[in-house]
Parts: structure tokens; C-alpha cells; sequence
């Protein structure tokens, strides 16, 4: 018998293992979320789900995934009232309809009388006949409970401890269950941290083990772990006897009466009700430690992040193993999802401050139609460009990269770029001269950075192009009977050389031709050594459509989908992509 519940013990830490470790090794927030839904529907046994984030504190971001739900279908299921929704009761902190722990069970939507004529009509039509739902809710800073919508983590209860035969397995790596401490049998609900205010009916069909030690399923394969007297241990007079939570049953005098009310998220409820911030196990414990939270990471935990909801197809719901291995899996991904959601916050802030700094539209000039293309890299890099007016109707064009990625390199690029058009609007007709200057003040206001810089002044009515280039990638001209490389000098990036200066170069561009000037990380992702990704462009080029050539538009989108395959929309790390073409009419 012990050797059978062991097993079925090992068998569930390892299916915990096996799914944090995929979810560990999801990188963005919807991959995220889309593995959770695939993997508690693994646990619960449903088809088709949902899972609605929507962080307490307000910041966003807000969205609705779906597993086997259609867009449409999610367009549905949000036309249900939300105080009357499952995932709607989890958001806004509701007590859990007909069940003291913080999840919403509707074994048969059929069949129960007080449901919401509009949820009844949208399961119908959806063909679902019940659902689970639980909310995701990360542990604070401190390794605590943080309540939804506010700052001060509720307590955590300590589960109790098995009993004595109690067989003891080592945590999966990648999993944090909360170690248990010892139980005092024959304490009252009111001398135990975070039991006030719990009924005992609450805790009437558990054991004493809690969540923080998953209980092996007995032998008569119910699928209860650790239920009635199975427990080793459970005798009366022995924690977990009667219910197995100690203060409760013959072992220990009753339950101390239910506190005062609660207040959650903004609504208040009896004392009787779960805290919304809690996790319940298969005894309807609550409170207890999931993965502790990484060390030195100092990060606020933003409330309840948002609800997950599983959908069968027949009357059913999960049994109580079942739910006890999702609430530890929930636990494990609510932190993990509310790192992901730290991390997006930022890259969103950077994408907006990068966004910012470049140019909100492209001048429009005589004689000239220009397109450009920017694909950011996914910590924040360097590349930029430019198109501004100048006088006499002239336009200028720049395109550059300043070394480094993330914040720094992005604030570093704005400082370049504002300089530069400064210097364009004094001396455009010399980008000689613009360079030059441009290279004297990163060289005394930033010395250990590094920047390429490509400049070009125009005159479209003339068809003439001056442009100078300080360790930039050549341009690209590209027409009905060339396609060319632009011979620029060489020269040293700007910041690597106590005085710089290259001379200049002037191209005549015929009419229906394009000036390509691109970054050299469109060189750089496409994976090939820098010779070969050269001609990869020029092929990419000279293969523009001849009914296209008269669209820049068109032009930098197929060259950007002949270079990169993906078309530049996958992130790199730390390569950005510029394309800016000018076509001269």
C-alpha cells in the first residue's frame, strides 16, 4: 500500500517537473500564458480554456488568450455579465460562488438554476457544459501573499505536517512546494496566523498535509490523495484525523468562530469566505508557500495577475488530486508570469522612449518619395535614422548606430541623432563638415562610445546627392540598369580617432532610381559572414519586381523578406534593422 502511494507521489512530482520545466523555458508573456493553459488543461482534464490577464494594480497590459477557442469565441464568452463570468468573479476578488476556496467550479451549467441566463446561452452555443476557473496570484516580495489591489502581502498559513509514516521525497528541481512545519494539535483556529475567519466547514473533507507535501493517491484508486483514513498517522487524537487539520475532529477542541469581515480587492465579505489572495489544496487549506521568490530580485508583485478557466464538454469537474496539482502549478506560474510581466513593462517603456526620439513621420519633399522601415531589437539597440527639410528645399538623410543596446545605447542614440540635425541645419551642404562635428562632440561628451553615421544631402530637383560616412555600411542605388554599391571612402567609426575626416562623395541619381541606406544590422541578422551578407543584399536588390521599383514602400519590404526570412519581425537581442530609400522622380 505505501509502496503504491509512493509511487502515485513520484508520478505527480514528476508531471509538476516536467510542466514547470517547459513553462521555465518560455521567454515572453503570451508563450506563457499559452503554455499555462495547455498545461492545466493537462492537469484538469479539459479540452478547451481561457485565461484573461488583467494585473490588479491597473498598469496592463490587459488581454484574453484562448486553447481551442476562436477569436469569435472569446467575442462570446466576454458578452456574459462580468460579476457573473468565472474568470470576471476572479478579477474583481468575488467570493467564489458555492465554494470557500478562491476558485469557481460549475460542474453542470445546465442544470444550475441561479446562473446568468446570458452565461447559460453562451455555453450552449459554445458547446460547453462546465467549467473551472482559478485565479493567478504570485507571491509578494517578501515570500507572502500579496492581497489583490493593494501593497501589504496577507500571511501565509504553514500546512501541517504529515504524520509520522509519512513517506518524504525530495522537491523536483524547478519546483518550490513550500516545505511543511509541525502541526500543534488541539490549537484553535484563532491561535494559528491567517486561520481566523475560516469556518470549520471549510476544512471538513481534507488531511493534515496541506499543499506544501503532495499526498500520494490512496489504493483505491479514487483519486483523492491522502483522503479519510488512509493517512498514516490518522488516528484520532493525531493530526489529520476527522479532517486532518489539527483543531478539528476528536483530536482537538472546535474550531474557534469565524472573524470579522474581510475585505478584498474593495469588496467586503463574511469571515467565512477564503481569502481571494490564497491558494486552496485538496483539504481546502489555504495560504500555502509556493516558490519562493528569486533572491535580490526586488521586484513589486503587481496583486492578482488574472483568472484561468477550463471548459468540458460534459458534466463534470476535477477531482480533488486533480486540483491540488493545479493550484501548485498555478502557483509556480503566477511568479513566473509575473516576472514575464515586469519584463515586458519595460521593454514596452523602452520601445516608447525609442519610438520618441525617432522621427514621428517622414518630411515630404519635391522630387523625392521616401520609406523607411525599423525593426527594434528585444533589449533596445542603437540604430537610427533621419530625414529632415532643409533650406533652398533640400533634404537630408542619415542613418546610424550607436554601440551597446538596452536604455543607455537607446538615450545615447537621441543625444546623436539631435546633434546631427542641429549641425545638418547649420552645415547640411557639407556633410564632410556635419561629421566632423559630430565627431568632435562624441569624442568630449561621450569618450567610451562608439558610433557609425552615415550622412547624405540632397537635392531633389538637381538629382544630386552628397553623402559622407564614418564607418557606415555604403548605400545602395538601385534601378531599371544598375545596382550598385555607392564607393564611399573608408573611414573609422565616429569616437576611435582624435581627428576625423573622409572626403565626401556625389552621386547623380537617374530618374526612377532609389537610394537605399540601411544599418549593419540588417548585415548582422542575417547570420552570414559580412562578404556574403553583402551580396545576399545586392541580390535582394537587384531582385526587386520591376513593377515595384517605383514604390519604396515596395522596395524595402521585399528587400527586407528576400534578407531576413522572417522579415526582420522576430527580435534579435541586440540587433536592430534600418532601411531608409529615397526615390528620386
Amino acid at each position: 500500500m505505501v509502496l503504491d502511494r509512493l509511487a502515485g507521489w513520484v508520478s505527480d512530482l514528476t508531471t509538476l517537473h516536467e510542466l514547470t520545466e517547459r513553462l521555465a523555458r518560455t521567454t515572453t508573456l503570451d508563450s506563457a500564458l499559452h503554455e499555462l493553459l495547455r498545461a492545466g488543461a493537462a492537469l484538469v482534464g479539459a479540452r478547451r480554456g481561457l485565461v484573461a490577464l488583467e494585473p490588479a494594480d491597473g498598469l496592463g497590459p490587459v488581454t484574453t488568450i484562448g486553447l481551442g477557442l476562436g477569436r469569435a469565441d472569446l467575442g462570446h464568452i466576454e458578452t456574459i455579465p462580468r460579476g457573473t463570468a468565472s474568470a470576471g468573479h476572479l478579477l474583481d476578488g468575488l467570493p467564489a460562488p458555492h465554494a470557500p476556496r478562491p476558485e469557481v467550479v460549475h460542474p453542470d451549467l445546465a442544470s444550475e438554476e441561479d446562473l446568468d441566463p446570458r452565461h447559460r446561452e453562451v455555453a450552449a452555443r459554445l458547446g460547453y457544459a462546465a467549467s473551472y476557473a482559478v485565479p493567478l496570484d504570485p507571491l509578494g516580495p517578501s515570500g507572502t501573499d500579496a492581497a489583490p489591489g493593494t501593497d501589504a502581502p496577507g500571511p501565509i498559513v504553514p500546512p501541517a505536517a504529515p504524520g509520522p509514516a509519512e513517506p518524504v521525497a525530495p522537491e523536483p528541481a524547478g519546483f518550490h512546494g513550500g516545505a511543511p512545519s509541525p502541526a500543534r494539535p488541539g490549537t484553535s483556529g484563532a491561535e494559528c496566523p491567517g486561520e481566523a475567519g475560516r469556518p470549520a466547514s471549510a476544512t471538513t473533507s481534507g488531511t493534515g498535509t496541506g499543499l506544501g507535501t503532495p499526498v500520494p493517491p490512496g489504493p483505491s484508486g479514487a483519486g483523492v490523495p491522502g483522503a479519510g483514513a488512509d493517512v498514516p498517522g490518522a488516528g484520532p487524537g493525531t493530526p489529520g484525523a476527522g479532517g486532518g487539520v489539527p483543531g478539528t475532529g476528536p483530536g482537538g477542541p472546535p474550531r474557534a468562530a469565524a472573524a470579522a469581515p474581510d475585505t478584498v480587492g474593495g469588496v467586503s465579505r463574511p469571515g467565512g469566505a477564503t481569502r481571494t489572495g490564497d491558494t486552496a489544496g485538496p483539504a481546502g487549506v489555504t495560504g500555502v508557500p509556493g516558490p519562493a521568490p528569486a533572491a535580490g530580485r526586488g521586484c513589486a508583485t503587481p496583486g492578482r495577475l488574472g483568472g484561468a478557466v477550463w471548459l468540458y464538454d460534459e458534466p463534470t469537474q476535477p477531482v480533488e488530486r486533480q486540483r491540488h496539482l493545479l493550484a501548485l502549478y498555478c502557483r509556480y506560474a503566477a511568479e513566473h508570469l509575473a516576472r514575464l510581466l515586469e519584463l515586458t513593462r519595460a521593454r514596452a517603456a523602452l520601445a516608447t522612449l525609442r519610438d520618441g526620439l525617432l522621427p514621428a513621420r517622414l518630411p515630404r519633399t519635391a522630387g523625392v518619395r521616401l520609406a523607411v522601415r525599423h525593426r527594434a531589437a528585444r533589449d533596445g539597440g542603437g540604430d537610427w535614422y533621419d530625414a529632415l527639410p532643409l533650406p533652398e528645399g533640400a533634404l537630408g538623410l542619415a542613418v546610424g548606430a550607436v554601440s551597446g543596446s538596452g536604455p543607455s545605447a537607446v538615450a545615447a542614440m537621441g543625444r546623436l541623432r539631435a546633434s546631427l540635425r542641429a549641425y545638418a541645419v547649420m552645415e547640411g551642404e557639407d556633410p564632410v563638415a556635419v561629421l566632423s562635428d559630430l565627431e568632435l562632440l562624441l569624442r568630449l561628451t561621450e569618450p567610451a562610445r562608439t558610433a557609425t553615421a552615415l550622412f547624405a544631402y540632397c537635392e531633389p530637383e538637381l538629382r544630386r546627392v552628397v553623402l559622407a560616412g564614418a564607418g557606415h555600411c555604403p548605400p545602395l542605388i538601385i534601378g531599371e540598369h544598375r545596382t550598385e554599391y555607392v564607393e564611399t571612402s573608408l573611414s573609422a567609426p565616429l569616437g576611435m580617432l582624435s581627428c576625423w575626416e573622409a572626403p565626401s562623395v556625389s552621386i547623380e541619381p537617374a530618374p526612377g532610381e532609389t537610394l537605399l541606406l540601411y544599418s549593419d544590422g540588417l548585415l548582422h541578422r542575417a547570420g552570414d559572414p559580412m562578404d556574403r551578407s553583402f551580396a545576399r543584399l545586392h541580390a535582394a536588390a537587384a531582385g526587386v519586381p520591376r513593377a515595384l521599383r517605383h514604390d519604396p514602400d515596395a522596395v524595402v519590404d521585399h528587400v527586407l523578406r528576400t534578407v531576413l526570412p522572417d522579415g526582420g519581425t522576430a527580435g534579435d537581442r541586440t540587433e536592430d534593422v534600418v532601411l531608409l530609400a529615397a526615390h528620386f522622380v
